[in-house]
């Protein structure tokens, strides 16, 4: 199948349905080979993932499922795609991940949308053991299990103190698939990221943690290369228009928040936002300033005007005020939740910030620290 690349909508209705009926030509096949000819850059399968996200339906839940799969393969594994549904009889796993490297690492993945349901670690634990059951698992000792998820929610939060209790820390993993996403990212950018780096942030963790450090001074080095042939690293320069400085910074949900629900009592309710003492920009910040804030996975779903520079004073609002202790206020706060302004590959297109880059590679260094764009943008984010 040779079309090029649109929007998932179109792809889901040309493949028709993703089912487990047997055959080459089904939807499922014609999907999963779509995505190995066509798509190359991570920031292709981001756009796609956060789609599925968006959306409802097992059509959305199924490529989701098989997009998780397919970054397995740009991490360099050799990948099984599972059964969406599970069958009487079939091993039910939603992938099987298998490193081709000397000491392998298998991984039996269970992907998940969202968690609306509690989630029982017998399942996956019961993939592993019938896998090595069947012998494509040389041993337990030699397979981890994977959760995949794809929106932060409460119930992870369950899921991950039910791993603690159950003592199964050095088997069970839980991954966001913004992160996996990221991983993928860096082992296909600019950082001397590989496989082997991959299983050594996967593997549990050993007693030695140096290889861990090794690679984080790695992707630092990467980064800030230093010597005689390094090339010089490019830093923008402040965006400043009138003496207005327009930012954008990222919102993440947790294990008990969405980004709206941190969003709207703070900058919606009590007029206020909090920084880190490590986020970017936060000494710049000053009244007059304009900020947007960009929910992961779902786009820019509020702004405000700044009125205040950030003060070492931890706030009562704040969840986490510990960490997020520089507050600042803000005022003319307008809050678009339910219709957020989506930085897909089109939206990409018109941003200054992507001028000269492709809008379809890898994109999430936009939207991964607190910056300053040009006005334009920030118009154009905010439909101003």
């Amino acid at each position: 199948m040779n079309i090029s690349i649109g929007g998932l909508d179109a792809l889901l209705d040309l493949v028709k349905p993703l089912d487990d009926l047997p055959g080459d030509d089904t939807g499922r096949e014609k999907f999963r080979r779509f995505l190995k000819n066509n798509v190359r850059e991570v920031g292709q399968i981001r756009d796609f993932v956060e789609e599925c996200l968006r959306k409802s339906g097992d059509q959305y839940s199924r490529a989701f499922q098989d997009l998780v799969n397919y970054v397995g393969q740009l991490l360099g594994f050799e990948v099984t795609f599972g059964r969406y549904k599970g069958t009487p009889g079939k091993s039910g796993f939603d992938g099987y991940w298998r490193s081709p490297s000397d000491n392998g690492l298998h991984v039996v993945v269970e992907v998940k949308t969202t968690e609306v349901y509690a989630i029982k670690t017998a399942t996956l634990m019961g993939y592993i053991h019938d896998l090595v059951s069947e012998k494509k698992i040389p041993d337990a000792d030699s397979a981890i299990g994977l959760y995949v998820v794809g929106r932060p929610d409460p119930e992870v939060s369950q899921l991950e103190n039910n791993i603690i209790a159950e003592k199964k820390t050095n088997v069970l993993r839980i991954i966001s698939a913004d992160s996996l996403l990221s991983l993928a990212e860096m082992m296909k950018g600019e950082f001397d990221f590989s496989h082997e780096d991959a299983l050594a942030i996967l593997r549990p963790s050993s007693p030695t943690i140096d290889p861990v450090v090794d690679l984080m001074g790695r992707l630092v080095a990467a980064r800030h290369p230093e010597g005689p042939t390094a090339q010089p690293v490019a830093v923008p320069e402040p965006t400043e228009e009138g003496g207005v400085v327009y930012w954008l910074t990222p919102v993440k949900g947790d294990k008990s928040q969405t980004a709206e629900e941190v969003i709207e009592p703070l900058v919606g309710e009590n007029g206020i936002y909090a920084f880190s003492e490590t986020t970017p920009g936060r000494q710049r910040l000053k009244p007059g300033d304009w900020i947007c804030f960009y929910a992961t996975g779902k786009g820019v779903i509020a702004h405000a005007r700044v009125t205040s520079k950030p003060e070492k004073k931890p706030h009562r609002a704040v969840r986490n005020a510990k960490k997020y202790d520089w507050t600042f206020r803000v005022d003319r706060t307008r809050l678009y939740v339910e219709t957020p302004v989506m930085i897909d590959a089109p939206m990409r297109g018109k941003l200054q910030a992507f001028h000269g880059r492709d809008p379809d590679k890898s994109w999430a260094w936009f939207v991964q620290c607190t910056r300053d764009i040009s006005e334009r943008d920030f118009k154009t984010l905010t439909l101003v």
